[in-house]
């Protein structure tokens, strides 16, 4: 299959692409994350370890790698309206935390409301515009506060 476009020549920007490093052990690196998203406005309706489902189900012998699936119920709605439902397609908002190596976490993100808009689903790009201002928002001081861990 070949893509419409070239995807090295995005800049993460578009996508939204966040992530950083953390210093602490994997469970304690999750529940960190969990915290500083709750604090900045998302709560975590799904969570889940791929990792210990892939090591259980395939002897897949994967490091530690876990999904917190973040989500702001405000911004949900509005995004479900700005995209006339089919943005539900990419929820959650995921926060990926994964062992690079014992100690060493890394917490990666991407905006699904700038992917959205990316593939075309606004049917109303004002509104998306703004969601996206204000996701963005909340997201950047989810990795500021991380950042300063």
């Amino acid at each position: 299959m070949t893509l419409p476009f070239d995807p090295a020549a995005i800049d993460p920007d578009e996508y939204g692409e966040k992530q950083t490093t953390l210093a602490m052990g994997h469970d304690e690196a999750i529940e960190h994350v969990r915290e500083v998203c709750l604090d900045n406005g998302f709560g975590i309706p799904v969570e889940f370890s791929p990792s210990e489902m892939l090591n259980e189900k395939v002897d897949a012998d994967r490091d530690p790698y876990y999904v917190l699936g973040a989500c702001n119920p405000a911004m949900a709605d509005r995004a479900l309206d700005a995209t006339d439902k089919r943005i539900g397609a990419l929820f959650p908002c995921n926060m990926i935390i994964w062992e690079v190596e014992p100690g060493v976490q890394r917490v990666y993100h991407l905006s699904i409301m700038k992917i959205a808009r990316l593939l075309g689903l606004p049917t109303d790009e004002e509104a998306m515009d703004e969601i996206i201002d204000d996701t963005g928002e909340m997201v950047e001081a989810v990795f500021a506060e991380l950042d300063d861990a």
